[in-house]
């Protein structure tokens, strides 16, 4: 598996219709970073059976309660599991301060160390880089600042070929052939050519969350040809002045982003609790970008190369 989205929450504002709020899980090479943390996250992860120690990087686009409010709750069990591993967190400035009033008056330090990590919401930036992927900010027009983020892979080494590799061949050489080098004698001769012992690479992938934002194409450059794209969708395309006024997307307009910056498929979320039923926000997104898709809590959706 390369990539794997699971969404833990994809409502608006509040809970409603056994809809939580915003959070999804990324999986990379077995390797969990989570993205906002809605009210009840953490709930959602013990109901998924996440192992929340593995988290060690959480993304917070913007400091509206729906996006955030899990995160004390999430941090605390951490704490109280034991965890000693540091944690990054990556957010809003405001953020490091919330949390800090609320150890303050708590009267709690954690076990743990968290690395908060200011993100400028109106650049895009590298803000995280680890072995197997980069993460960029993706500055979004919401009512207070916020950022989106880009998720993307670093690319592969080679993949080696088992069978054809000899008896006591040294791991040394093994990393020369993932890293496609030859191996050669003392005479300088090649007795092994990386492209016969190893297969090419797998691709690498892009995922790009926007979480609040109304129509705004200057993310198109920061997100084009992303392989899955989240953009939200607050509001169906009769509520266009609505989502205009508050900030938000509608289903067209999320469609027609996916639809210029040529990505490979749409996530859409951040429902209204207006809607009870999501299938009409579907088909409308539809009309304009055909691989559009729910974002509904529990499902994963994966990006894999199986060759």
């Amino acid at each position: 598996m390369s990539i794997k989205v699971k969404i833990l929450g994809s409502n608006s504002a509040a809970p409603a219709h056994k809809r939580n709020q915003t959070s999804q899980l990324l999986t990379i090479e077995g390797h969990l970073y989570l993205m906002d943390c809605g009210e009840g996250t953490q709930l959602q992860l013990k109901r998924y059976r996440v192992p929340i120690q593995r988290i060690n990087n959480i993304f917070i686009s913007h400091l509206h309660g729906d996006h955030y409010l899990g995160i004390m709750g999430l941090l605390s069990t951490m704490h109280l599991m034991g965890r000693k591993k540091p944690l990054n967190l990556y957010g809003p400035p405001g953020l490091s301060e919330i949390i800090t009033l609320q150890l303050k008056y708590s009267e709690t330090v954690f076990n743990y160390q968290v690395n908060f990590h200011p993100v400028d919401t109106k650049a895009n930036k590298l803000i995280h880089e680890d072995d197997f992927i980069r993460v960029y900010t993706i500055p979004l027009n919401h009512r207070i600042p916020c950022a989106g983020f880009l998720f993307a892979e670093k690319p592969k080494k080679r993949r080696i070929i088992k069978d054809k590799i000899p008896e006591g061949f040294s791991v040394k050489n093994i990393i020369k052939l993932k890293n496609g080098e030859d191996i050669y004698d003392g005479d300088g001769n090649i007795i092994y050519h990386h492209t016969q012992m190893t297969l090419p690479p797998k691709r690498v992938y892009k995922y790009a969350f926007c979480s609040d934002t109304k129509y705004d194409e200057s993310i198109i450059p920061i997100i084009q040809d992303a392989d899955m794209l989240y953009h939200e969708t607050t509001f169906m395309e009769e509520h266009e002045d609505r989502a205009a006024n508050t900030y938000h997307s509608t289903t067209k307009q999320a469609a027609t982003i996916a639809k210029k910056a040529n990505v490979g498929m749409l996530l859409m979320g951040h429902f209204s609790i207006r809607y009870k039923e999501l299938e009409p926000l579907k088909y409308e997104a539809q009309s304009i970008f055909p691989n559009s898709h729910l974002a509904i809590e529990g499902e994963d959706f994966i990006l894999d190369d199986i060759s």
